[in-house]
């Protein structure tokens, strides 16, 4: 990450998640795809700048140069730049292309400012670590003052998981669903409850090895402990185990492998290296 300002900074693709979507559970981020070659990108860039520094603090720009950082412009779908979006609480808020005027610019970025169920997700998710239950308290509260909170839905629904309430979790994402797509960080809770949903169904990584010890030929078994070895956050070994499978059989269990190999990759986005080596490798396996 370069700094450059206290509010405005540089990233990519291996560091966003700890600089936009880690950052965006306590501030609004603002994320400006540009390029130095698009003359409309360096028109708007030193008036967003200075429209953030104004806010002091009370949103965060974080500059992508597409040139550099393919990977991200995919994912988000960048088409033409500059493209701006707003991230807050992990979710894509809002978002613009062109070069906005500094009027218009002004009232985008005010309303991007947290409301009053947006405040109580973000105190939330700063408790969770340290407090669960005062965290699905406030998150319980902020759907009372907004019942179609989805950062609210999907921070609930985590919490939910982690307390052993996979049912009601399932439940909130579904609803999530209804609405035609789901957020990232709801699609990552969305792969945590199926991958511990199959760990369990495997009872667990030793039964999933001993299974595999009975029958070596077994590869649906091979993507069973995958799953037991990613829902006990040993990433490495089970994205492996997914390609293995791949590389043997590609359009038999090998589908099932590739599915379990793309939640798998889900859960691991806060490692962005791990994530990139091995979205390569599932790439020339398929191709």
């Amino acid at each position: 990450m370069a700094s450059l300002s206290e509010w405005v900074i540089d990233t990519g693709d291996d560091a966003f998640e700890r600089d936009v979507m880690q950052r965006s559970e306590s501030v609004p981020v603002v994320v400006d795809f540009w390029s130095p070659g698009c003359q409309p990108c360096l028109i708007l860039a030193p008036i967003l700048e200075r429209l953030v520094a104004e806010s002091e603090g009370a949103v965060v720009l974080a500059k992508v140069n597409i040139d550099e950082n393919q990977r991200l412009a995919y994912e988000f779908g960048v088409q033409s730049i500059p493209f701006v979006v707003a991230v807050r609480n992990r979710e894509m808020i809002d978002a613009f292309r062109g070069a906005l005027p500094e009027p218009q610019l002004r009232d985008w970025l005010s309303r991007i400012v947290p409301s009053p169920a947006d405040q109580l997700v973000s105190d939330a998710l700063a408790a969770e670590t340290e407090d669960r239950e005062a965290a699905e308290a406030k998150l319980r509260e902020a759907l009372t003052l907004q019942q179609d909170h989805a950062a609210a839905k999907t921070a609930l629904a985590r919490i939910l998981l982690h307390s052993g309430r996979a049912d009601e979790a399932r439940e909130l994402i579904a609803e999530l669903e209804q609405r035609g797509f789901l957020e990232p960080e709801a699609e990552r809770v969305k792969s945590e409850l199926e991958i511990a949903t199959a760990a369990a169904d495997a009872g667990g990584i030793e039964a999933a090895r001993e299974a595999i010890a009975r029958n070596p030929d077994d590869l649906s078994a091979r993507v069973d402990l995958a799953e037991a070895l990613a829902a006990d956050r040993q990433y490495r070994e089970a994205l492996d185990l997914c390609l293995e499978v791949i590389s043997q059989d590609k359009s038999g269990v090998g589908v099932a492998a590739k599915d379990a190999m793309l939640k798998i990759l889900n859960l691991a986005a806060g490692d962005g290296e791990l994530v990139s080596e091995y979205r390569r490798k599932l790439s020339s396996a398929l191709y």
